[in-house]
């Protein structure tokens, strides 16, 4: 218990074990040894522990259960962990999960939970790697330790981003929509009436910080289209939810932390997507163009645009394509004045992009409060930036030749071929004068700072998927993926980080080239995951219709993707073929299109599809 956390005062936890004749300590200090560490602890050269129980120690609980085995004998040993409101619930808890019987009825509960949820896409390819990222580690990795536990090894946190999570629930459409639309409208109750939201927050009190990142917000509207748009439920535009109250981030704070208060005003989820874009649209610079304020996606760059003026070029691809995405809701929902809305700022916002963004061979990142360009080859350090050259394409806000030159150039500069990683930009923050943030407090070639950000590098193989360049969106798909990263021991001694699930980044500095960091807990494994089964296996659904549209490397000759509606089962073989139409045909019947409805009614289903092979 710790009655000086005001956070989760009176509860109790609990450490307990079925086993008979245990010793225990509840000093870290005896069970490490004076100067010990967890990978020699002295508890395990000692026979008992000594019960030592009390405050004032350095906490931590530890059971030593002494085991007799024969020769071909077994045994087992149950533990459990938990926590209850008081120490009567929390000994209540303890005693009604005794036993063996238990532990494995919850071990089984386990299991069909997760096989439930990581067979609804299920994918054979050509590529081993590809099925075991996309049938089951990635959506693994979302889920369970980006949205339930929230913590990882580099970032022990429990907090909810409000960008990241909605991220992260972008990729669980297919598999778990019922908690994409739940979280929608969580961060909906994150909501400032001004628009704004708090950056991230820690349930169950939601005491959080409250910044001038300028992105935050904007992911509300486009993750709210991307459910509507695969689950057809605009049910969830009517939900009423109440907003958020405090006062307003000073001009000279980058935030604050604190508790905010439920505010008295309701509004449905519509309207709070309304308000997000509206707010969008209201702080535009010199230029047209989204203010950076504190940062945009990129939170190491919160000096580029501090003093309220400097201007984000990758946020006016962001926020155009959230706006052109809204078009469609706000039309179906009868609003055509917002929906007109919604036309004439995007419009506007990309005539100032092609207008001002273009630096000759990419676009620019952004600019400072002075009015200095960043990512531009007047840039000293970061002369090009990728974000702004794949948002360009998955925009499609740009001129599609600028934006073929972009994507060009981005290969040109990040790619890294004989490292096997894409920068996110280059070069690397070092000694300019023009302080662009924290970003500069990371090494040259690391992190966000000229590495390989995974993040990013998965939108710039999307970028290329999009534009149908399947050789190159394929090629940048095999540098991500972990498993290429460990396939012998001179790779995984170069990697040195688990090679079953992505990497935030990958160093892009001798002598550490090659080397991951920061894993488990990542957003890239939930676009990663849509790179794969959406972007380059081509899965699209809109409301009761699925669709194909791959793009598949030349020397493929099929794959097969299982799709799970309700109790029914899509089976589709594709076959790519060289000469011909592509075509499909559900049950044995052509379908016009490449399209074809999803029915629930417990059946098996078959689909055949033929595919023209693209050759580059």
């Amino acid at each position: 218990r710790n009655p000086y956390n005001t956070e989760f005062n009176g509860r109790v936890a609990f450490f307990d074990t079925d086993a008979n004749g245990c010793t225990y300590t509840t000093d870290r200090t005896e069970f490490l040894g004076r100067n010990g560490s967890l990978a020699h602890p002295a508890a395990l050269r000692r026979e008992r522990l000594s019960g030592r129980l009390g405050v004032g120690l350095d906490p931590c609980a530890a059971i030593q259960v002494p085991l007799v085995l024969a020769d071909g004998q077994e045994t087992e040993t149950v533990f459990r962990l938990g926590m209850g409101k008081d120490r009567d619930e929390a000994l209540q808890l303890a005693r009604r999960l005794q036993g063996a019987q238990r532990a494995h009825d919850a071990l089984d509960a386990l299991r069909i939970h997760w096989r439930q949820l990581l067979t609804t896409v299920q994918v054979e390819t050509p590529d081993p790697s590809v099925d075991a990222l996309a049938k089951g580690w990635l959506m693994y990795q979302t889920l369970a330790c980006r949205y339930v536990a929230r913590s990882g090894y580099y970032q022990s946190g429990g907090a909810f981003g409000f960008r990241d999570q909605l991220q992260d629930t972008m990729a669980t459409v297919h598999a778990q929509p019922a908690l994409t639309r739940e979280h929608l409208l969580l961060c909906a109750a994150h909501q400032f009436p001004q628009g704004d939201v708090l950056h991230w927050w820690h349930p169950p009190q939601g005491r959080g910080v409250r910044t001038r990142c300028s992105d935050d917000y904007l992911w509300l509207p486009l993750a709210a289209c991307r459910y509507i748009a695969v689950t057809g439920d605009r049910g969830v535009l009517d939900e009423p939810v109440r907003f958020i109250e405090g006062r307003l981030v000073n001009p000279d704070e980058e935030s604050y932390y604190d508790m905010p208060v439920a505010s008295y005003l309701q509004k449905p989820f519509y309207q709070h997507c309304v308000i997000a874009l509206q707010r969008g649209c209201s702080l535009l610079g010199a230029r047209g163009l989204p203010l950076i304020g504190t940062g945009d996606w990129n939170d190491g760059m919160n000096r580029v645009g501090e003093g309220g003026r400097g201007e984000s070029v990758w946020l006016g691809f962001f926020l155009y394509d959230a706006l052109q995405r809204f078009i469609d809701v706000a039309q179906a929902r009868g609003d055509t004045v917002f929906a007109s809305y919604c036309r004439e700022q995007s419009q506007q916002l990309r005539e100032n992009l092609e207008t001002h963004a273009w630096d000759g061979r990419w676009y620019r990142r952004a600019w400072f409060d002075d009015g200095t360009p960043l990512g531009s080859t007047q840039s000293d350090e970061c002369r090009i930036d990728s974000i702004s050259q794949s948002w360009s394409v998955l925009s499609g806000a740009a001129d599609p030749a600028r934006a073929t030159q972009a994507m060009a150039s981005l290969d040109q500069h990040l790619v890294k071929r004989d490292a096997g990683l894409i920068q996110l930009l280059d070069p690397p923050f070092d000694r300019t004068p023009k302080d662009p943030g924290y970003i500069r407090g990371y090494v040259p070639g690391v992190r966000e700072n000229g590495g390989q950000y995974t993040h990013a590098a998965v939108w710039a193989a999307m970028a290329f998927a999009e534009l149908g360049d399947s050789a190159r969106a394929w090629e940048l798909a095999r540098m991500i993926n972990p498993i290429h990263h460990a396939q012998d021991a001179d790779a995984v001694s170069i990697y040195k980080v688990e090679p079953y699930v992505l990497a935030a980044d990958v160093y892009g500095v001798a002598p550490h080239v090659g080397r991951g960091g920061w894993t488990w807990y990542t957003g890239s494994a939930g676009w990663m995951y849509r790179l794969l089964t959406e972007s380059l296996l081509g899965l699209h659904r809109e409301g009761a219709m699925l669709s194909l549209k791959p793009c598949l490397p030349a020397d493929w000759d099929r794959y097969e993707l299982q799709y799970r509606h309700g109790g029914s089962r899509y089976v589709i073989q594709v076959i790519q073929h060289d000469d011909g139409p592509a075509q499909l045909q559900l049950d044995g019947v052509e379908q016009a299109g490449f399209a074809f409805p999803l029915v629930d009614d417990g059946a098996w289903h078959t689909v055949d599809a033929q595919w023209p092979r693209t050759r580059t």
